[in-house]
Parts: C-alpha cells; sequence; structure tokens
C-alpha cells in the first residue's frame, strides 16, 4: 500500500511538473503592471473601463489576464491573451433578462436558492463574436455559493456546487476504507 502511494505521487507530481496545466496559478496584476497591447485591446472595446482586479495565469501554454471591470455602471470582465487577443467577454445582466430555458435550468438544479448575480458570456474568434453561456452565482438554501455556467439552451456546463458535492461523497466513501 505505501509503495502505490507513493508511486501515485511521484506520477502526480511528473504530471505537475510535466504539463504545468493541472491548475493555472492566479497571480494579481496591478494596472501598471499589466501589458500596453492587452490595455490597448481593453481600451478599444471598452473605452470607459474602470478596472476593480486583474488576475493573470498561464492557461495551455499562453498567459490569459482576467480582467474585472465597470463601464458605465455595468460589471463586466474579459479574458486577454498577452498578445491582446480576446478570448471572451462577460457582462452582468439582469435576471429578468435570462432565457427562460436557463433560469428554468436554473431553479430545477438549485430549487431553493438565490440569485447574487448573473452574467452573459460572449465568445470572441476573430472579427467573430457568438453568445457562449450565461454564468449565474447563487445562493443556496445551506447558505453556501455556486456559480453555474449554462448554454444558451439551457444546459448546465460547469457546476461548483456539484464539485464540491462530488468531493464531499469521495471524501465519504475513502473515510471508512483501511
Amino acid at each position: 500500500m505505501r509503495h502505490s502511494l507513493v508511486l501515485f505521487g511521484a506520477f502526480a507530481l511528473f504530471l505537475f511538473i510535466g504539463t504545468g496545466e493541472i491548475r493555472p496559478q492566479e497571480e494579481s496584476v496591478t494596472q501598471d503592471k499589466i501589458p500596453k497591447v492587452v490595455m490597448d485591446a481593453l481600451l478599444a472595446r471598452f473605452p470607459k473601463a474602470k478596472i476593480d482586479k486583474c488576475t493573470k495565469a498561464k492557461e495551455f501554454g499562453t498567459v490569459v489576464y482576467d480582467i474585472e471591470f465597470k463601464q458605465e455602471d455595468r460589471k463586466w470582465e474579459t479574458d486577454i491573451k498577452e498578445n491582446g487577443t480576446y478570448i471572451n467577454y462577460e457582462k452582468a445582466i439582469e435576471a429578468k433578462d435570462l432565457p427562460k430555458v436557463v433560469s428554468d435550468a436554473v431553479e430545477k438544479r438549485y430549487p431553493k436558492s438565490t440569485l447574487k448575480e448573473s452574467m452573459e458570456e460572449t465568445e470572441v474568434m476573430g472579427k467573430d463574436e457568438k453568445l457562449s453561456a450565461y454564468e449565474v452565482v447563487l445562493a443556496t438554501g445551506d447558505k453556501k455559493y455556486v456559480e453555474l455556467k449554462l448554454s444558451p439552451d439551457g444546459k448546465i456546463l460547469e457546476d461548483t456546487g456539484a464539485r464540491s458535492q462530488k468531493k464531499r461523497s469521495n471524501r465519504g466513501r475513502t473515510r471508512g476504507r483501511t
């Protein structure tokens, strides 16, 4: 058993060092440290952006800047590669502006939750832009916050609550083992 744990640990370390992609490490970036090409890209699309927060992380070998900002009293977020290429942007929207199919999927998954934030995500591919998802932050009945990412047709793409529930259930199953 001990030998297996050592081998597993070595394998996990190899994956982490070898790929560097297990979990991107985010690093806070002050506005004066954001590269000019990234700032130029941000301000070209959002000329009145007032930055609240910026982080950078290496994702699949590319440095990406995640910038949270306000423009004309609306919250926005964007991901921009270090070369100034947009990946996507998100804008805050009112709950009433969520498509019914998305609202219904949220209600079905977390029926006793309270919507705290909703964002509309647009994917940018060169000059083409496409509505790609909706992100919602919910306060659940047990006073926990979860984030859902849903496709425009209401399919749940990501659920932070499901991940934490899976971790809890996995911990519960392994606790009794020897």
